[in-house]
């Protein structure tokens, strides 16, 4: 245990000071360095490295390095594998050695999932890779970020699949085997803070995860002070009732904000990504009223140092608690700081003063901010539309969301774009240097194409234990979480009409989990696994169960299309379209979310159609819509799809524009640069 710990103090060593210790250390020192920082999870040649030094270790202990470190995996290390992983020490040394730069105030990130790697399993869904990728692309940038999350012991789920239903299994973590080092004061003990509730307060200590320069504070309740209610906070994502949710949200916003005050950070923007962390608005506005600043006065400073970031315009996303919940929890302390009964309330309401409207995080995060976005542009619409009774709606943006290209990128695509891009890296967001992807030759992006789907259907064959798929077949892919606005199962819709697809030469891949309380999404599961294992879907159409961040690399990254049918404008932005068509398989898509800005007609297909009504709950049934939709999707399969899988030259054409426009756009350095440039700027506010 005590290889793992560091103090704040030595975690905040200069640049230059931590660059320096590879040139004294030994290359097991150094590789054990590097295997410890999450860095390395955006570098595609990396993820290859772990699985070249020993495939069946790498499996058995759930992609961990350090875990392969741990048992030995350097004692035979393959032929060749040493001089690479220099390569790669080189480029994280470099990294290291870099300066944050000057023109970005330091920024907290606040958020309450992360998806990083399979292997630190404090992740969802879509948010969780958002953050994921946003925390890279701030490494690579340079940029002074600080992150706070939670180290979620048992994470989300492990799905089982039984009989055709969704199961939920729950696997505690040790912290000793996680990428991460408890967070100590300069006595070399824990520092450990402490958030309201009601009389009492939670017992709250950090652990700290890297990204080359940029800091995760990973927050954990299960301390021995905590009664156990309070200690299996920091256990499941997303689980318990209202409470428990109400309690996460205090110590990820309150406990939070104290926590990097503890640590010694001071940020000067606060970027609150999405409601879970809008009760950082409250503790920032408790420090002005301590220091003697009148309630008003101290609220405009809170607005001053926060930005908010929506991601949902599902109204069931948006959690609201009751002052039956809320007043039992911060009440105490509201009544401390001398406010009056209601204060809190207020700030998290559409309509201050209504005793019967809940307390709304997203209308907290708002009310706190200066500054507002949506994640695509047709989020930003939906969203002032969705909270046109606030007097700040007219103030929402829109940052549309991106992927980061080394965490998603395929073995077979970067080679393609090593070879016929050179410096790509240097050149990620200039559209016009990405257009020489129309001159490499066809055969080129036919055969990185198809080298790509034989290694799916290899992986696949491996999972399920038996011959699936056919590595030369037309794969088209979904995975992503079965909430019921996606509609997983539309392209069941007319199962006459699927099978006579499929004996054209289509096969299909499904992964997602449900939410262990959503039974309609549950449900959504079960029907695809009937229809899988009927005898004429059998093998053609595979269920890949326990979907993870390994799977979702797998499928966007070697899946020739990628299905995205949501109920058009429930899908905020959506990124695994992104993870595809930045390896240059053709999306198949609603024109919801990023689609609309990316489609241009040549670089895959949008299914036309209407528009559900914005505000029904996630999941009400639209019979016209669906109905309609299914044969939208039906007909571009049929009349475009596979004659386009048939004409060579075509899929060629459209793989490499697919590539060309998508690639320099939908990136997550050009978002955290626009984030950088347009909310953390202190010129930027309005």
């Amino acid at each position: 245990m005590s290889e793992s710990i560091i103090s704040t103090e030595a975690s905040r060593g200069t640049a230059g000071d931590r660059a320096a210790e590879p040139t004294q250390r030994s290359f097991s020192d150094r590789i054990t360095a590097f295997a410890a920082d999450l860095w390395w999870t955006g570098r595609p040649e990396a993820h290859q490295l772990w699985q070249d030094l020993d495939p069946l270790l790498y499996d058995d202990v759930d992609h961990n390095p350090g875990a392969m470190i741990a048992e030995g995996a350097l004692e035979k290390m393959p032929k060749g594998w040493k001089a690479r992983a220099e390569k790669l020490l080189a480029q994280y040394a470099e990294r290291l050695a870099a300066p944050f730069r000057k023109d970005v105030p330091q920024t907290a990130y606040m958020c309450m999932e992360y998806g990083l790697h399979e292997s630190v399993p404090i992740y969802s869904g879509g948010l969780g890779m958002l953050a994921g990728d946003h925390l890279r692309s701030a490494a690579d940038l340079d940029l002074p970020l600080v992150a706070v999350g939670f180290l979620w012991r048992e994470g989300y789920f492990r799905q089982v699949i039984r009989d055709g239903q969704q199961g939920a299994a729950f696997c505690p973590r040790n912290a000793d085997r996680l990428p991460v080092r408890p967070v100590l004061d300069t006595n070399g003990e824990p520092i450990v803070v402490h958030a309201p509730n009601g009389s009492s307060t939670i017992a709250v200590r950090a652990w700290e995860a890297r990204l080359a320069k940029v800091r995760l504070l990973l927050l954990d309740t299960d301390l021995n002070e905590n009664a156990q209610e309070i200690r299996d906070l920091t256990g499941r994502l997303y689980g318990g009732d209202s409470r428990t949710r109400l309690l996460q949200e205090v110590v990820l916003g309150i406990g939070g904000a104290r926590m990097l005050r503890a640590a010694g950070l001071e940020p000067e923007v606060y970027h609150l990504n999405e409601g879970h962390a809008a009760f950082v608005t409250l503790e920032l506005w408790a420090r002005g009223l301590a220091e003697g600043l009148k309630p008003s006065v101290a609220w405009r400073r809170v607005s001053e140092r926060c930005v908010f970031t929506t991601h949902t315009p599902v109204p069931a996303g948006h959690d609201r608690f009751h002052w039956h919940l809320v007043d039992p929890v911060l009440g105490a302390w509201r009544h401390r700081l001398g406010l009056p009964p209601g204060a809190f309330m207020d700030r998290g309401r559409e309509v201050p003063g209504d005793v019967d409207e809940a307390l709304c995080m997203t209308v907290l995060g708002m009310r706190g901010s200066r500054e507002i976005n949506g994640v695509s542009k047709l989020h930003g619409e939906v969203t002032r539309e969705m909270w046109q009774r606030l007097p700040m709606v007219e103030q929402v943006t829109s940052v549309t969301n991106g992927v980061h290209p080394g965490a998603w990128l395929t073995p077979e695509t970067k080679a393609l774009w090593d070879r016929h891009l050179p410096g790509w890296e240097a050149e990620l967001s200039n559209p016009e240097f990405w257009k020489a992807l129309k001159k490499v030759s066809p055969k080129a992006i036919l055969r990185a194409r198809d080298a790509r789907r034989k290694r799916l259907v290899k992986d696949i064959r491996q999972r399920v234990g038996r011959k699936v798929l056919d590595p030369k077949r037309l794969t088209i892919g979904f995975a992503r979480r079965f909430a019921t606005y996606k509609r997983g199962d539309l392209l069941f819709a007319d199962p006459d009409r699927l099978e006579r697809l499929l004996d054209q030469g289509v096969q299909v891949v499904y992964a997602g989990k449900a939410h262990p309380a959503d039974r309609l999404g549950q449900a959504i599961i079960s029907n695809i696994l009937s229809f899988v294992r009927q005898p004429r879907f059998r093998d053609r159409i595979v269920f890949l169960s326990d979907y993870d961040m390994a799977i979702g690399r797998l499928l966007t990254g070697c899946c020739d299309v990628w299905l995205n049918n949501p109920r058009r404008p429930r899908e905020a932005s959506g990124t695994s379209g992104q993870k595809a068509a930045m390896n240059g398989n053709l999306n198949l898509s609603i024109l919801d979310g990023w689609w609309p800005e990316a489609f241009d007609g040549d670089n895959g297909w949008a299914i036309e159609n209407g528009r559900a009504p914005e505000f029904v709950e996630e999941d009400a049934t639209i019979p016209e819509l669906d109905d309609a939709d299914a044969l939208g999707l039906y007909k571009i399969l049929e009349e475009s799809v596979v004659p386009a899988f048939a004409n060579n030259a075509r899929w060629a054409e459209m793989s490499a524009h697919a590539m060309a426009t998508c690639a320099p756009v939908f990136n997550t350095h050009r978002m955290v640069e626009d984030y950088a440039r347009d909310l953390y700027s202190t010129e930027s506010g309005r």
